[in-house]
């Protein structure tokens, strides 16, 4: 047994999660701002239809052995998402319900020879293609939050926020860091080794989900604390690569 399986059902999961909070947004709702600055829920909706789009043109690249970029281009990125922000909320539901469906279809269909495949977005590294469910995990957990409707990192799935964790400490950008490590209150041990010695800067304690909130921009920093006392600093840049570098081909039996 490998990851596919347990990453396909969190994966559903959070797709439901997502569409029953979509459902309940009225057009109005849908042309107010979220919680990303210079973008209104429509923004979030579309981009994360177009993000399902894209992931299963890697996944056709991992099948086929054919490159087919994830994105033309940023532009051609930014521009779709623009084009669809304004629709209505019907509009945005029916979208993310058939994009996200095709992605699924897409999953299921994938032989286990294509998985190990090395694909790439517009940001590096290359990765295997088993990686793209981890990547539209993190894409539907955290701008579900960013819709700003009702869901919040207090509602995130444990091995979600542990996994998160692991692969922005394994990304850490430590000439960039503003803290020198992260004291966590519960998480796995595996997660405390990793988030020592993080760079210049003080200690800072939290929840794990407090904490991946505050690394995310998706709180100011609440529940999370300098050790022993002091002003929060502003967090290091999030996910400045798109995967941790030296993952496995093949999809391990779990991950992190």
């Amino acid at each position: 047994m490998t990851v596919i399986p347990g990453l396909s059902a969190e994966l559903a999961a959070a797709t439901n999660r997502l569409l029953a909070t979509a459902v309940t947004l009225s057009d109005a709702d849908v042309a107010a701002p979220s919680r990303l600055p210079g973008w209104t829920r429509g923004h979030v909706l579309t981009h994360l239809a177009r993000n399902a789009d894209s992931l299963i043109r890697l996944l056709t690249w991992a099948r086929t052995g054919v490159v087919t970029p994830q994105y033309p281009s940023q532009e051609a990125r930014d521009a779709e998402i623009e084009a669809g922000a304004a629709r209505p909320a019907a509009e945005h539901v029916a979208d993310l319900e058939d994009s996200t469906a095709r992605l699924a279809q897409e999953i299921r269909s994938t032989p286990e020879q294509a998985w190990p495949a090395m694909v790439g977005g517009l940001r590096g590294p290359s990765h295997p293609a088993w990686y793209i469910l981890v990547r539209r995990l993190r894409e539907v957990e955290i701008h579900h939050v960013d819709l700003g409707s009702g869901y919040g990192p207090a509602d995130w799935p444990e091995p979600f926020v542990v996994r998160e964790l692991h692969d922005c400490l394994a990304c850490w950008p430590r000439e960039r860091s503003t803290i020198g490590g992260i004291r966590f209150e519960g998480g796995p041990e595996r997660l405390a080794l990793m988030a020592r010695d993080l760079g210049d800067g003080p200690l800072v304690e939290g929840a794990p989900a407090d904490v991946l909130a505050w690394l995310t921009g998706r709180s100011a920093g609440e529940g999370v604390k300098v050790v022993p006392q002091g002003p929060l600093p502003a967090p290091p840049p999030w996910m400045t690569r798109i995967a941790p570098a030296g993952l496995p081909a093949a999809p391990p039996e779990e991950y992190p």
